[in-house]
């Protein structure tokens, strides 16, 4: 197998965190990229498979050939955080559309398919052969939780646990979204992350206080007035302006540590 890799940005001087865009052939004549970040200071306990929201087409091989990755203010909530999430303890592995999905994207029910499956094994194939002692968590937002919960739902042990935040429990135009999706079919632990004031109207908070209990949900409150859409992420969907209290819950609860239930 041929990987095709590019190093995109040196150590950071607050975490030493690393980027590399990184090609991989999935399903015949398809390939994938994800930009891996981490921090080469120590082998991560945890590595985070990031789903972005919307049709989760980042162009990344592409982005890549003009030199580092570069993302505007408005990036998608998992982008926002990415050098909050990663240190000596966590890497990240943000997902890109595969190639047969761009640029469009991918629609909910690709997410929810046998491709999206065998795309992403090779992937988790991939970050093993990188970090063989390391814990896997898929981790999406917004309509990157339909990929999230997905494949948790088929790739068993292979990883060991999934956060979904902002879920999208509605249907609408787009598609069916998780509004059908049976959330006892994830048998690995199950966290949710949702603001109590997210105004996206496939994403309300009372589906997932339902669908959750105490313990596998993080209730966020507050945050900077809004300077995007209710559906976008620089609002109470995208957690803007309680982004350091979300990571640091998300980052304790993949590392087996105490983490809070309520952010207010």
């Amino acid at each position: 197998m041929r990987v095709a890799l590019f190093l995109l940005v040196a150590a950071s001087a607050i975490c030493h965190a690393a980027e590399e865009v990184i090609t991989l052939p999935t399903r015949d004549g398809v390939k994938l990229s994800y930009l891996l970040l981490q921090d080469k200071s120590a082998p991560p306990k945890a590595v985070a498979i990031a789903f972005v929201g919307g049709p989760g087409a980042i162009g990344l091989a592409k982005r890549s050939e003009s030199g580092p990755v570069k993302f505007g203010p408005g990036a998608n909530f998992l982008v926002r955080i990415r050098d909050e999430l990663v240190d000596a303890d966590i890497a990240e592995a943000i997902v890109d559309a595969p190639s047969d999905k761009l640029p469009q994207g991918m629609d909910d029910a690709f997410r929810l398919g046998p491709e999206h499956l065998a795309d992403i094994r090779a992937l988790i194939v991939d970050l093993k052969r990188r970090y063989p002692d390391a814990k896997i968590y898929l981790v999406g937002t917004s309509r990157g939780t339909i990929s999230a919960a997905a494949l948790a739902a088929k790739l068993g042990d292979s990883v060991q646990g999934v956060a979904l935040s902002s879920s999208v429990t509605n249907s609408n135009k787009v598609g069916e979204g998780l509004s059908r999706f049976d959330f006892k079919t994830i048998r690995i632990p199950l966290l949710f992350i949702h603001h109590r004031d997210d105004a996206c109207s496939i994403s309300p908070y009372h589906n997932v206080e339902r669908i959750s209990n105490k313990e596998s949900l993080i209730s966020v409150s507050g945050g900077d007035p809004p300077q995007s859409g209710p559906c976008e992420p620089m609002s109470p969907h995208g957690y803007f302006g309680r982004d350091a209290p979300v990571v640091k819950a998300l980052k304790n609860w993949m590392l087996g540590r105490e983490f809070a239930r309520d952010i207010s």
